[in-house]
């Protein structure tokens, strides 16, 4: 390889951390976001984040000409209705984790973050059949042992954590069904979701406690940013995942839930008491065994030497 090929690699590694870096520590501090905005119902507020979200997500589609795929979609019944499930989780995904911060439990959002990457490889052993390593079935049966601590710690099952994780795994499934780009396909999902978003907002605006008839002007101020902050941490996402191989691009996902944990903890002072840090604990040890185990089976493959012909 020349010196110059190297250089170029290693400009797109850099510029590929970069775009990965800046989309999680967004999504991380969409905290801070929404909990400025915590005297609002959740639903409302993803009724408005859903709406400006489509509008920007249709601006920059028709700006990058690559609206083809998206109307297709639509054509499609067999991939609409694809679309439509994805749409539905997301959806629901979004709303749990506004309400979480709305009802000053982020720490538990987080501990649904750290749970979904585990639940994703369940649902890959059920729902694709895909072979269950020995490190697998440690890392799960910890994070089950975990789930069963925090019960105990919270004094319910952390239905929100749980639900996180559930939406965005069983999310992240329906997504490899799906033949389009993330910014297509999460276009595509808006598009669907908007009708329904758009009722929720006219519904709000009727009620004397709704945005429209309560929000101040640095209330609108930031909900006129709703569709930013979801389009621009997706197109970074986008432009990192050409540019990373998974073993970098993994890891990084858990910044965001690692934000959510001490945001919760030591910025919102919600409790964390020994059981909930054993909890804790016990999915954070899983999580290792897990990316361990993952970056060992890619080094694996790759040095597995491969037929010629």
């Amino acid at each position: 390889m020349s010196t110059q090929e190297t250089t170029a690699d290693e400009s797109r590694l850099r510029a590929g951390i970069v775009s990965g870096f800046g989309a999680y520590l967004i999504w991380g501090m969409l905290t801070f976001y929404w909990k400025e905005l915590a005297e609002f119902n959740a639903f409302e507020l993803i009724g408005w984040r859903i709406v400006s979200a489509t509008v920007i997500l249709l601006v920059v589609i028709a700006a990058t000409r690559r609206g083809t795929p998206v109307w297709a979609t639509f054509r499609s019944p067999s991939l609409l209705w694809r679309v439509a499930l994805a749409a539905l989780l997301l959806s629901n995904n979004w709303t749990l984790y506004v309400y979480s911060v709305v009802s000053k439990q982020v720490m538990e959002s987080a501990l649904g973050y750290f749970i979904a990457p585990l639940l994703t490889s369940l649902i890959g052993v059920v729902a694709l059949r895909e072979p269950l390593r020995r490190p697998q079935k440690a890392a799960l049966t910890l994070a089950g042992i975990a789930v069963v601590i925090l019960t105990a710690g919270y004094g319910r099952p952390p239905y929100i954590a749980l639900g996180l994780a559930l939406t965005w795994a069983v999310y992240g499934l329906l997504k490899k069904r799906v033949p389009l780009g993330p910014l297509e396909s999460l276009t595509a999902e808006t598009l669907v979701l908007a009708p329904i978003a758009a009722v929720i907002v006219v519904i709000g605006a009727m009620q004397p406690r709704g945005i429209v008839a309560t929000a101040g002007t640095d209330d609108w101020i930031l909900l006129s940013f709703a569709g930013v902050i979801t389009a621009v941490p997706l197109l970074l996402f986008a432009r990192a995942a050409l540019r990373l191989p998974l073993t970098v691009l993994g890891p990084l996902q858990y910044l965001v839930p690692t934000i959510n944990f001490f945001l919760g903890w030591l910025v919102y002072d919600e409790p964390l008491d020994r059981v909930r840090m054993i909890g804790f604990l016990l999915v954070w040890i899983a999580l290792f065994i897990t990316i361990a185990d993952s970056i060992r089976a890619r080094r694996a493959t790759i040095a597995v030497p491969q037929p010629t012909t």
